[in-house]
């Protein structure tokens, strides 16, 4: 084993979170910092065309993750894709920019997350944003990710908008500002009509200072600890293993999986687990790949007699109105519409998030239907369910943990996702929708409850937001403190969607970033 240079600073992660603490830090000049990320480059065609995303889902830029047979999906196991290349999964998911619900920060905070309430991050969600609406009390105008509304929306994404409106939800232009619940257009991470991911907006400045070195490629295989502290990480070089040291701290943000992954491979985990598999206990936290959340979704598909779906987005006028205007359906995130709303009494937040698309979508995207059709994504966001894990499968680095997420383990979930059915379903059956609305494909007008729910659990996936799996809390509730410091090890913190202490009402890519500006805040501070 060879020992590498040393620098101040180790960022393992070059992600949602990891490319905006790498970038913050590397602002100082007086402070060197190392940025390794497992994948290549994120400059592809298929991470520039919005409406290309899902093409990236089983290549060389996707972790390609699959869960255990999950209990409450009748034994199935489910695809997870992850980002693998610097911008992480910011250069694969549907680019919706939704930052969550007030009462999510509020609870933390109330929890003992103190620092982490509404009030305390909106300006850093403000810091990091740049929206095409210009800076408001609510959003940012000058922050390096670009936040716009959709170039060219489809005009049966309008049209279910309206639909929605019809069927009693109130409009919202802008879910991010006063109130979250209603429905409207989605704001996306664009730039004029492309994917804006943070590779684009925090590395491709920072990567000109000579004091930020980034590592593509490269494979931690654990963190070094020495006398209890993180004194650097051990990665996969071309001569074999090689130390590479930081003087002041190591960050991990390789994300919901690839983090606690890498602490129980460093000896920092459940006891008993780690023993299992033969890795020398450092600190037994059994928090360590526990607690961990995500949204279940289910997808309605309707035929429709619309004209201009997305079905046509391949066609080869629309990569010329791209090419040269940056216009068309390939600037279209697929899933345009958005509404909150509630199917429960007495919560501060929406439970369901709706994601409309004027286009089929089915397995995650490769699935096709011989019409053309719309969808209309079901996600729950307010679960109550048993939480998930991930555990070691082998010591080998390269081999991906274990994942399950245990889905409608508590059956008021399944009830939301009934209920939101119904929801659905008054929006296509609207004097605005009907016209163009035909045949369900896939529940095929089932109304009885055992069959519906036979259906959500033969077909249901998810959101694509694991998180918590890290979180924030106690030494005898969580992994970290709420300034991020690992419980028992020195020098080493987690800056990544595994820290949320519980799960956000909405995409995660936004609330990833503010949980890499608060770190670059709190390590600066010391």
């Amino acid at each position: 084993m060879t020992t590498g240079a040393t620098w101040d600073y180790i960022v393992v992660g070059a992600g949602s979170s990891g490319a905006v603490v790498a970038s913050r830090l590397c602002e100082d000049p007086d402070v060197r910092v190392l940025l390794i990320e497992a994948g290549g480059s994120h400059r592809h065609p298929n991470v520039m065309i919005p409406a290309a995303f899902t093409k990236q889902f089983h290549t060389a830029r996707d972790w390609d993750y699959r869960t255990e047979p999950e209990p409450g999906l009748g034994g199935r196991s489910i695809y997870q894709p992850r980002g693998k290349s610097l911008g992480g999964s910011s250069t694969m998911n549907a680019m919706i920019y939704i930052r969550g619900n007030r009462a999510d920060y509020d609870g933390w905070a109330a929890a003992g997350a103190t620092g982490w309430s509404y009030a305390d991050l909106l300006p850093l969600f403000k810091r990091s944003e740049r929206n095409s609406r210009g800076a408001s009390e609510y959003h940012g105008g000058d922050g390096p990710m670009y936040v716009e509304d959709l170039r060219d929306p489809n005009p049966l994404s309008l049209r279910m908008v309206e639909a929605a409106i019809e069927a009693g939800h109130p409009a919202n232009h802008d879910f991010n500002a006063a109130s979250q619940e209603g429905v409207g257009l989605y704001q996306v991470t664009h730039r004029r009509g492309a994917r804006w991911t943070t590779a684009d907006g925090y590395l491709r400045g920072a990567r000109r200072r000579p004091n930020l070195t980034i590592r593509a490629k490269t494979l931690v295989n654990r963190v070094v600890l020495e006398g209890g502290r993180a004194v650097g990480v051990e990665v996969a070089g071309e001569q074999g293993p090689e130390v590479l040291r930081a003087s002041r701290e190591v960050v991990l943000s390789a994300g919901a999986f690839g983090t606690p992954h890498l602490l129980m491979l460093s000896g920092i985990g459940p006891a008993d687990h780690l023993r299992d598999h033969g890795v020398q206990v450092l600190v037994d936290n059994p928090n360590v790949g526990s607690h961990m959340m995500d949204h279940p979704m289910f997808l309605l598909n309707v035929e429709t007699t619309a004209k201009g779906t997305l079905a046509e987005a391949e066609h080869p006028v629309q990569l010329l109105k791209f090419l040269a205007r940056r216009r068309g359906m390939l600037t279209s995130n697929v899933g345009e519409v958005g509404a909150f709303l509630h199917t429960r009494d007495g919560e501060a937040a929406p439970d369901i998030q709706l994601i409309g698309a004027p286009a089929y979508f089915w397995e995650h995207g490769a699935g096709i239907h011989d019409k053309p059709a719309y969808g209309i994504g079901l996600s729950l966001v307010g679960p109550r369910s048993s939480t998930g894990e991930v555990r070691l499968k082998s010591t080998d680095p390269r081999q991906l943990p274990s994942v399950r997420f245990n889905y409608f383990s508590d059956p008021a979930d399944m009830d939301s996702m009934v209920a939101a059915i119904e929801h659905a379903r008054a929006i296509t059956a609207t004097a605005r929708m009907k016209p163009v609305t035909g045949r369900e494909i896939h529940l095929a007008g089932a109304t009885a409850r055992g069959e519906l729910e036979a259906a959500i659990r033969r077909t249901c996936e998810h959101t694509y937001h694991p998180c918590c799996t890290a979180r924030i809390g106690s030494e005898t509730d969580g992994v970290v403190g709420r300034d991020l410091r690992v419980h028992g090890v020195g020098g080493l913190r987690v800056a990544d969607a595994s820290v949320f202490p519980r799960i956000t009402h909405g995409n995660t890519h936004a609330p990833a970033l503010v949980v890499g500006e608060k770190a670059a805040d709190l390590i600066k501070a010391g």
